[in-house]
This record gives C-alpha cells, structure tokens and sequence, in this order.
C-alpha cells in the first residue's frame, strides 16, 4: 500500500506509474476538495481501476488529457463510477497511448476514506514470435496498424502475402523512445532494416516479387513505445514504368529547367543527427521515397542485382519539379562530405528553395514530375544486362565517378591467356606482356586465366561481347599455374609485376584466384609492399571454417585482402537464392565458400564472363554463364579495388583494404564476423571514400 499524496487539481496530480501488476493508493478525501492522480499509456491497453473501503459515498472520473501531452485544461470524461453507496466499484476499459487522470471527490462536503487500485496490461496485437505472427493484408491503399514494443513485448511481428511483383513502402511513425523496424523473407532472414537514432521515425522502400513476407518491430536495448506503422505495396504493372538507362557513360542531362550547380561544396563533414532521415537500401532495387519532415534527408542506394532487367535504385521525387531544385552531381561539383557513420564520402546533393536537403549515393535514377534523370552508367555492351555480378555491386554507379586510371596497375598471376597465334578472346584488351608467360598452354580445358581477366578487364562500351569492371588501367597476365616450362612461381611472379609497376610510377593490385603456393619470400614481398601493393586472394571452396593459404595472411597484413563467395537471385541449380548469402552446397557436399578469422569481404560468384575452351590445337571463345568459386569472387573486388585506387591514387593500399571494409554492405551478425567478413562489396560508396580522402576528409 501507497502512501501517495494526491493533487489537489489537474496541474498539480500526482503521476502513477501503473503497469500490468495493480499499484495501490489509500487516502482520506477532505471535505469538498478534489484528489487527482495521473498517468501515461505508451501503448494500447486494458485498464482496470478497483475502488473500495469507502466510509462514505464519493465518486471517480477517469478523464483524458485533451492535449495528450500532460498540460490539461479541459479534459474529456470517459467514465466515472455510477454507485451512491460506499459499495466496491470497478472501471474496465480499452485505452489508447496518451495521458489520462483519475479525479476522486464527493459533492456531500464530508471526509471519507478510499482505497484505489490501478493497473494497466499492454494488448499486443502482433505476434512475438516468426510463427504467431499477425496477418495483415498490404495493396496498394495504405494501411495503418498500431502497438507497442517493450521490456516485456520485444518484438512485434507481422506477416503478409504479395501476389505479384510490387513497390513496397513502410513507415514507422508515432515514437516516443528508439525502435527499429526489418523487413524479412519467408524463413526469417532480412531483407532490409531501418535503425535509425532516438525518435526519429523509420522507413523502408524497395522492390518485392510475389511472396510472403514479415515485418519485425523490436526496441532498442530496453527502449519502450507506442508505434504506427504504415505499409503499401504497389504492383508494378500499375506503377509508372522503371525508366530506361542511358547507353553513355555520361549521365542524361536533365531538363532545360533544372538549376545545376557549378560551385564546389565546402560543406564539412556532418554526422547524424535528429533533423536527419538515413535510409539504406538492399542489394535489390529499392524505391526511395522522400518525406519533407526532415531538414535533411540521406539516401544509400547498395547495388542492384535486378538492375539488367530494367529495375532501378530510384530516387521518387514525383511530388516535385525539377524546376524547383538545385542538384549537385559529385562529378560536376565535387559533391557534399557527408558521414553515415562508415566513413565520409561525397555525396550527390539536391536543394529544396526552403533550404531543406538530400544527399544521395548509388541512385541510379530520378524521378520528377516533368522528367527521370539516368544517373547510372549503361556501357553498349550487348552481354551488359546478364553481368548481375557488376550489377550487384554498383558497379553502373560507381562509373560515373572513374572507369580507370593509367595510375593503377592491375597484375593477374593465374594460368595465362588462351590465344590462337596472337589473337585473344575478342573481348580481352591488349595486355602487357613478360615474354610468353601471358600464354596458357592448356593444362585444363578451359582457361581459367581468361575468365579472370574478362571480369577484371575485358574491353568495355565498344558494342562487343561484356564489359570489363575497369576499362582503362593498364592489365598484367603471368602464368604461374600448371607447371609448364617458363611457368613463374607466386615470388618471381609478384616481383615482376612490382617491377613493372615501379617502372611506371603506378600503384599495383594483383589478383591472386588461387590457393596454395605461399613461402615466406612470398610473404616477405607482401610485407615489404603495404603502400604500393595490394594483394586479393580467394578464401577457398573446402566449405572449411578456416582461409585456405595464401589467403590467411589477410589477418595479418593490411594490403591482403580475403574474399569469399556469395550468390546472387539463384543457384547453379537454378534455385532461388538471397542476395549477398553466403554460397554452400553444404548438403550435396559440392563446393562452399570458406570460413575464418581473416575473411574480408564478399563478392558475387556463379556469373558470366569470357571463355575459352581447348579444341584440338585450337581455342574456342566463348562466354561462361556461372564462373563460379572464390576464384570468381576475386576478380570481382580486384576490379573495384582498381577503381577505389584509380579514383585516389595518393591512398596507400591499406588504406584501399579500409574503404572497402569499411563501406561493405553488412552481412550476417551486426559488424564484422568469420563467415561474411566486413560484408558485401559496394563499388559505389568505396570510390566515395577515396575521392573525400582526396578532398581532405578524416
């Protein structure tokens, strides 16, 4: 029993922290005064008020503050009691988040005593768990849901069906402490969050195929609030249709009217605050749509691997003109530095005339009422569309800011090229060559230093075949596989390129799609070269839980990087897969990619690129539809890694290995874990970084 004293009026009421179990109040009414208690609801609850030991009749009001913000002059009766005796009484009702009182009095001007008991238990209408999870229909008419997350309600659940392919907005508004929101796929895993700070309200914005789907609502180490959260899905068949690339890698100008900025930003590094919305995409397309309530709005596109098919990481900005803005692209301007908490990059700005803010990255388009800017780069290249391992990446986007430097040297010690006398695969560009140990004699039957280099390097925007991730560094083929005469081992062959690197005054990236051959020269070399030489080696395809060596030297060295393998849309069994997940056909005891301590980033595999097969005394060329294994994942990061370099090549490469960690897409457990590393490879916001350390950025 309390010992609570009562106010004597709504100001001065004395504030009840009620909860599921009853808390008691005893007092003595006196005279013609009035008792005032109060209390809060941060969710939807049932409310129970128990009130007895009277020694003389009175009454109870329960009142609602009119303002709901505990500042009352006039509130609103919801119920009192109806007895004119001293008899027991109770007060049952449904009660929505907000701010109410409890008035005690009596009209007869005499004392009495009373006895009070209040409680409150949550209605929670979302499941807390994956399997009672609430169902919920979600079209293209937004819905509304409310509820509640808490100490003792940690999660809310919900689930819904899609019918066909939709554009998918959520919402979470209403807060009055820190919750997160998730979208996930039917078995749980997540295909996207919002994990904004404090109150600030969460969103999510993306693209869905038919399916059924969950959204979680979780707090925030031990946060407790009310929520609203808002759902729609619009089927694409009745959205206006995705615009279509550009084949330039310039991007589209935009209308006549549009203001475009030609001063460069000074603005200084900013880091989230409570006036900003952060929004981060999938490696999906995702839809972003701008809301005006904040100040400044960030927007992250990731990478798009639905991108070949015409479905883009869209800025939807269909409220607005584009004669009303300012836009200020990175490659005309400099861009903004902004940090989003993995470092600061430049960032793509637009300006509302009421001050008011967007900063973007890997957008690949906008959308205005009067006209859709292309931003992404679309080389002609007619196997462009089917490279969803460039896609995936960001690659289109990261083009606009760099395809290449003659400052960057990219060394590839592999089996050697397929070549019919001196004719190359038709979509390999001119590479610098150590006598004939660019040439692979064919140990195997495909030449697999010819599918290396196609994704690295295969010569780009020139209507033939695929597109190489760099198309302008200078490339360096050495054979050191398949113990030919003439063959180089790892040493003599890293030494060469490092030779032929310093000859020319250019930074060296050397692709290792290999296992085993390390020594301790060879180590010795990787030590000797942290500024100038960055090593990326693939993981190994045991399915182990260990690198396989040279590999392991990744957590040793700050310029040895260690990639593993992740899918795409599907297996090579045509199985539909989740983007960015680990690749392991564990239970047919085929291939996997590996695990351990050291493990850096992750690339896509199983994709396409050039080939070449041994017929007879020939070669035929051709194109491989599933390069698969770490070794595929490899080239991927060495191409953007060159690309990283060519866009700064004053950074060291231990510096390339940071930025590329540190703007990762994460995966699997929060920051950086054994079996995904740091996360996926995002070309886009990795050649951000390097070129806001080249603008003087921490």
């Amino acid at each position: 029993m309390s010992a609570t004293v009562p106010g004597k009026s709504l100001e001065t009421a004395k504030n009840l922290n009620i909860a599921v179990n009853p808390q008691v109040v005893s007092d003595t009414l006196g005279g013609r005064h009035s008792d005032y208690y109060s209390f809060s609801l941060k969710g939807r609850s049932s409310f129970n008020l128990d009130w007895e030991d009277l020694s003389l009749n009175a009454k109870v009001d329960l009142i609602q503050d009119a303002n709901s913000n505990g500042v009352v002059e006039e509130g609103e009766l919801i119920k009192s009691s109806i007895s004119s005796s001293t008899n027991a009484e109770s007060i049952n009702k449904t009660l929505n988040p907000g701010f109410y009182y409890i008035r005690i009095y009596t009209n007869e001007g005499v004392n009495t005593n009373y006895k009070l008991a209040v409680s409150a238990t949550p209605i929670d209408n979302a499941g807390d768990v994956l399997k009672a999870a609430r169902r919920i229909t979600v079209n293209s008419k937004n819905k509304t849901y409310s509820d509640w997350v808490g100490l003792s309600d940690t999660n809310d659940y919900y689930k819904f069906r899609l019918k066909t392919t939709s554009d998918f907005k959520l919402g979470l508004s209403g807060l009055s402490d820190d919750a997160d929101v998730r979208l996930l796929d039917v078995n749980g895993n997540t295909l996207a969050s919002s994990v904004n700070l404090d109150t600030t309200n969460e969103s999510i914005t993306r693209s869905l195929d038919a399916g059924i789907y969950y959204v979680q609502v979780k707090p925030y180490q031990g946060s407790e609030t009310s929520y609203n959260i808002s759902l729609s899905a619009t089927p694409v068949s009745d959205s206006v249709l995705s615009p279509t690339p550009t084949s330039s890698n310039t991007p589209s100008s935009t209308s006549s009217g549009t203001q475009q900025s030609t001063t460069a930003s000074a603005s200084t590094t900013q880091t989230l605050d409570s006036s900003t919305e952060y929004t981060q995409g999938t490696l999906r397309a995702d839809t972003f749509t701008y809301q005006s309530a904040y100040n400044r709005t960030v927007f992250s596109g990731i990478g798009n691997v639905d991108y070949g098919n015409g479905s883009l990481d869209l800025l939807d900005l269909g409220l607005f003109s584009s004669t009303e803005v300012t836009i200020e692209l990175v490659e005309n301007t400099g861009g903004v530095m902004y940090n989003t908490g993995n470092g600061t990059r430049v960032f793509d700005a637009i300006t509302f005339s009421n001050g008011k803010e967007i900063l973007f990255e890997g957008i690949e388009a906008i959308k205005f009422t009067d006209t859709t800017i292309n931003l992404s780069v679309t080389p002609n290249d007619p196997l462009f569309n089917q490279q969803s391992n460039l896609h995936m990446m960001g690659v289109q986007s990261a083009w606009r800011l760099t395809t290449g430097s003659n400052n960057v040297l990219i060394g590839i010690e592999d089996t050697g090229l397929a070549a019919n006398g001196e004719n190359l695969h038709t979509d390999l560009r001119s590479t610098d060559k150590l006598s004939n140990n660019y040439l692979d004699e064919m140990s195997n039957s495909t030449a697999h230093g010819t599918s290396v280099q196609g994704v690295i390097a295969a010569a780009s925007n020139n209507g033939v075949g695929m597109s190489g991730i760099n198309w302008s560094s200078d490339v360096f083929q050495i054979d050191v596989m398949g113990g030919d005469a003439g063959d180089y081992n790892l040493v003599s062959a890293t030494q060469a390129l490092i030779n032929q690197a310093n000859s020319k005054g250019q930074r060296l990236v050397i692709n290792l799609s290999l296992t085993g051959g390390s020594s301790s020269e060879f180590e010795q070399l990787i030590a000797n070269n942290q500024n100038t030489v960055l090593f990326v080696i693939a993981a190994g395809n045991s399915n182990g839980n260990s690198l396989e060596s040279p590999a392991d030297l990744a957590s040793k060295y700050g310029n040895v990087i260690a990639v593993g393998a992740s899918w795409g849309l599907q297996d090579w069994y045509g199985n539909s897969t989740t983007p960015g997940q680990r690749i392991s056909y564990q239970d047919i005891g085929w291939w996997g990619s590996n695990t351990g301590d050291g493990l850096t980033l992750m690339a896509p595999s199983e994709y396409l690129t050039t080939q070449a097969t041994k017929s007879s005394d020939t070669f035929e060329f051709s194109y491989d539809e599933q390069f698969n294994g770490t070794s595929a994942a490899v080239a991927n990061v060495t191409g953007v890694a060159s690309l990283v370099w060519s866009a700064n090549s004053n950074l060291t490469a231990t510096q390339i290995k940071s930025i590329l960690s540190e703007t990762a897409y994460d995966l699997g457990k929060s920051g950086y874990d054994t079996e995904y590393g740091s996360g996926f490879i995002n070309a886009d916001a990795a050649v951000r970084r390097a070129k806001a350390l080249g603008q003087g950025a921490a």
